[in-house]
């Protein structure tokens, strides 16, 4: 009997480093486990995975143990692929490490600062876009505030 696919997936990425979800699929679908991209990302999101970077310098798929521990990852991947911002209207402009940027962006997503409606990454550069009536040189200082602590 296979173990749970979810089972799989965290023994997966416990035994390999596994840096997207097309090669987690990949390894899933060798362990006879046949999925989409889209069941592995849902998987992924249950089981709280997130990326961590490893002894080479690249990032890789871990378990995180407690909400708690997966803030303090969140803040950590902010600290540590941020490099400045600046507002521009209701936009605020995000400069990040050179391919940082969707994981920053996921980041201060799941960091719950207020203001933000959302954002749009590219390798370096964040667009989030400020919800109408919210000062955007607060939400600066609330992003900032979290760099600094």
């Amino acid at each position: 009997m296979k173990p749970d696919r979810k089972e799989k997936i965290l023994e997966l990425i416990g035994k390999y480093n596994i840096s997207n979800q097309e090669e987690l699929r990949n390894y899933l679908l060798m362990e006879g486990y046949d999925v989409t991209q889209s069941t592995v990302s849902k998987d992924m999101k249950a089981l709280m995975l997130a990326k961590i970077t490893g002894s080479d310098g690249k990032q890789y798929y871990k378990a995180v143990s407690s909400m708690v521990d997966m803030q303090k990852k969140f803040r950590n991947i902010l600290r540590d692929g941020f490099l400045s911002m600046q507002t521009s209207g209701n936009m605020l402009v995000i400069k990040t490490v050179s391919g940082m940027a969707m994981a920053v962006a996921s980041a201060i997503d799941n960091l719950n600062i207020g203001g933000i409606a959302g954002s749009i990454a590219g390798d370096d550069t964040i667009f989030a876009a400020i919800i109408t009536g919210e000062n955007p040189v607060v939400v600066e200082e609330n992003i900032a505030k979290l760099i600094e602590d």
